[in-house]
């Protein structure tokens, strides 16, 4: 297969491209054999990115509103009736939501997906056991990783972190924790960092998802990573009182997480409507420091969150429309330039084989998008699609 006059963002590029701007891709079987300058340089037939990473999801609670209600800007709200109506959840009605999750992620072209999974106490969700099962359905057309969602203070009891330690390494997951101004906040992080050595495992953190310029969670994380010589990964999400901070205050948090490697993931959708105001336009977005951060080297992600449920009561998992999003909240111009993003970011931060930059030798796994320039790409005809994965195309979506 030959792809013609092709734009590929410069963050994707794993080839010299010299002073080309288009260029002529071709398929052969499940990977890409070559990119060379396109004959024509005037016109652009599309934009060609890798295939969508989605690094922060919530499959098992998504599709819920109905039942439980928007929170309207009330984060604790939402926690409170996705608690109630956790009660109910069986087997049967959590595989049709992740289902259809995994379904709409599929068709937008993502080719690996990390959820987070509701786990308030000592015993493994029913989530988790579902969440095996469409592991194995899904292998092949979309990767799937999970994280432990636990409340911080949960780890204050050893024996019901050591069992939730214990579950995850055995299940391959990623532990994790919802981290905010809790008492004894670097004592209980340290515990966790402690499983997480003892056990092997990776860490990914629900972190300062607040207004509160007080809110210390992602400083102390960094810390914790340096003082710990922490090796197996850390992600860190949401961060939204890095935004309200002082800018030498959240300065040298960013320089701290730079220095830690830590892997920051922004969550437009969910953010722009829990935090901020709601008895007035809010004049706050809620979103962490996306462009400050990538001043100090550190690349974010931008991922989907919840999907109509208590904690965002709209949207869908075409990361497309996240990315939009993000790129109007942070003003990410060029945007072109900040489509790694929702691919090569991710991917890293995620720890997949192929980091997504496209060049000769890597897998076809594509997205060819109808935008011919950066001021289209967040717009409805640019975001229309072509995807392509191991070197063939799936549909045309709009």
């Amino acid at each position: 297969m030959k792809l013609e006059a092709l734009r590929i963002p410069a963050p994707l590029r794993a080839f010299a491209a010299g002073d080309a701007q288009l260029f002529d891709v071709t398929l052969t079987g499940d990977s890409v054999a070559s990119i060379v300058p396109s004959a024509q340089q005037k016109h652009a037939s599309g934009t060609l990115l890798s295939a969508l990473v989605e690094a922060h999801a919530h499959i098992d609670k998504n599709y819920t509103v109905q039942d439980v209600g928007a929170a309207q800007g009330n984060l604790f709200a939402a926690i409170e009736r996705m608690n109630r109506h956790r009660d109910s959840w069986t087997g049967e009605s959590l595989r049709l939501r992740m289902e259809r999750a995994l379904h709409d992620a599929w068709q937008s072209g993502t080719r690996a997906l990390r959820t987070h999974l509701d786990w308030v106490q000592a015993e493994p969700p029913a989530a988790l056991a579902v969440f095996e099962s469409l592991r194995e359905e899904w292998r092949g057309r979309v990767e799937l990783q999970f994280v432990s969602l636990t409340p911080l203070d949960l780890f204050a009891d050893h024996a019901a972190g050591e069992r939730i330690a214990r579950e995850v390494k055995r299940a391959g997951g990623v532990l994790g924790a919802f981290v905010y101004r809790n008492e004894g906040i670097v004592h209980k992080l340290g515990r966790v960092f402690d499983l997480a050595q003892q056990h092997g495992l990776g860490l990914d953190f629900h972190v300062d998802e607040g207004l509160d310029p007080e809110a210390s969670g992602l400083r102390s994380i960094a810390q914790l990573v340096r003082a710990r010589d922490f090796r197996h990964g850390v992600v860190c999400g949401h961060a939204c009182s890095l935004s309200v901070q002082d800018d030498a205050v959240a300065g040298e948090t960013l320089a701290l997480c730079a220095g830690a490697g830590i892997h920051l993931v922004a969550l437009p959708t969910t953010n722009l409507y829990l935090q901020g105001a709601w008895d007035r336009t809010p004049v706050q977005r809620g979103i962490t420091r996306i462009r400050e951060a990538a001043a100090r080297g550190l690349r974010a992600s931008l991922a989907t969150d919840n999907v109509q449920d208590a904690f965002y009561p709209y949207g869908s998992y075409d990361l497309l429309e996240t990315f939009g999003l993000g790129v109007q909240m942070a003003h990410l111009a060029p945007a072109s330039d900040w489509l790694d993003t929702v691919t090569v970011s991710p991917a890293k931060a995620l720890g997949l084989a192929w980091d997504g930059r496209i060049a000769p030798g890597c897998p076809a796994d594509l997205l060819l998008l109808s935008a011919t320039d950066e001021h289209e790409l967040i717009g409805p005809r640019g975001r229309q699609r072509t995807v392509i994965r191991a070197g063939q195309v799936l549909e045309k979506t709009q």
